[in-house]
């Protein structure tokens, strides 16, 4: 039978995700070691597990309103106020999603239509570029550079626009490149969102990922950019509540109405155990997410130190829990340097292509493993890299 004529033009024309290359082969190679998984390997806070089993215990298992429980969304616009001095009302501005990934696509299909250009700066997660198609509208990139911390800049952000253009992801803190966004950069970059009349889609899933300097700043916070923002958040990387699939949504009663509908063909509502676990990680475990923040970034200084004394250049991440040296000294590809590396000493990671075109002679790694894990995984690294010396 021939399906090609059943298949959507748009889905069939979707690449796969260049990050789960690399896993496919390593899953078929003994004794690999993986640096490139965003997943936290901490386990998820005891509290919010013991929280999740009372709600089963006492049979809260039936769907929850849409919107996600009002005591849940009461706790988010506790701290989103909390944490970030935003303001959002529980009953009108927030939404629960099945993850952030689900918000991101929700937001997107809400505002999108054929025709519209979204930009995207890049390197960035992998999800944006695809949900815009399936929308039918046009991803527009705009490549960050290192010599700007991968920050977006104003004047890169004023190139691209174009009268068609109607909304902007932001992705910091950034995956892959770790790169913040400062006060200043979002006062710069909001000057000319307001000029042009735009709509932002603010990715903040690494909020609470920042090292170094002051703490994350949201352009929702910046004077006339709350009501033209929506933001999307969630507790997989924070509480480390990966499997959990909690996501939200904060922002302007009149889109997330929209949003809602998307939302309630497609998913119904997110899962009710996960909510009644997510209530106690909002109000009992701000200390966790201390605690897990120090311990990242006592990995990226060994990471980072490392990288640069094995000779590799390495932008300073100050969020997230990525890193993303430059292999250019080696004269390899990204794609050539992760399959080598790969196959001579089984040290998975991920290619800064994948993440981008401008990704190119740089890979990603992830530093949220265990210091064993990641002091081995640097000394098989260092192996491969003298032997490329010759």
């Amino acid at each position: 039978m021939n399906y090609e004529s059943f298949l959507s033009a748009r889905a069939k024309e979707l690449k796969p995700s260049g990050i789960r290359k690399f896993f496919d082969i390593a899953e078929q190679m003994e004794g690999v070691i993986s640096l490139g998984v965003g997943e936290p390997d901490f386990k998820t806070p005891y509290t919010i597990r013991d929280a999740a089993i009372r709600s089963l215990e006492v049979g809260k298992t039936r769907y929850t309103s849409n919107w996600g429980t009002l005591e849940l969304r009461r706790e988010i616009a506790n701290y989103m106020n909390r944490r970030f001095g935003l303001e959002y009302s529980p009953e009108t501005d927030i939404m629960v999603t099945v993850g952030g990934s689900e918000g991101i696509d929700a937001a997107i299909r809400a505002i999108v239509g054929p025709g519209d250009d979204v930009l995207i700066p890049e390197p960035c997660f992998v999800c944006y570029d695809p949900i815009v198609r399936l929308a039918g509208g046009n991803p527009v990139t705009i490549d960050t550079r290192a010599e700007d911390n991968f920050r977006l800049t104003a004047s890169a952000l004023e190139e691209r626009i174009t009268p068609n253009t109607k909304l902007l992801i932001l992705p910091y803190p950034n995956n892959p490149t770790g790169a913040i966004m400062r006060q200043e950069d979002l006062e710069a970059v909001a000057e000319v969102i307001l000029r042009h009349n735009l709509l932002v889609l603010s990715d903040e899933i690494y909020a609470e990922m920042t090292y170094g300097g002051p703490n994350h700043v949201s352009i929702a916070s910046i004077p006339g950019m709350k009501e033209r923002t929506v933001i999307v958040n969630g507790f997989s990387k924070a509480y480390s509540m990966t499997g959990w699939r909690l996501g939200f949504l904060c922002g302007p009663e009149p889109l997330l109405s929209v949003m809602i509908k998307i939302h309630q063909y497609a998913i119904m509502s997110a899962p009710t155990t996960s909510q009644y676990a997510a209530v106690e990680a909002l109000r009992r475990c701000d200390d966790k997410i201390h605690e897990m923040v120090a311990e990242y970034n006592m990995r990226r200084r060994l990471v980072v130190d490392g990288f640069r004394k094995m000779g590799l250049d390495c932008f300073e991440p100050e969020g997230a829990f990525y890193i993303f040296p430059s292999i250019q000294s080696t004269g390899l590809t990204s794609e050539e340097f992760c399959e080598k590396l790969l196959h001579a000493q089984k040290v998975a990671l991920v290619p800064g292509t994948a993440f981008g075109a401008c990704g190119e002679g740089y890979v990603r790694v992830s530093y949220c493993y265990s210091i064993d894990h990641l002091l081995e995984a640097m000394r098989r690294i260092g192996l491969f890299l003298d032997s490329l010396k010759g």
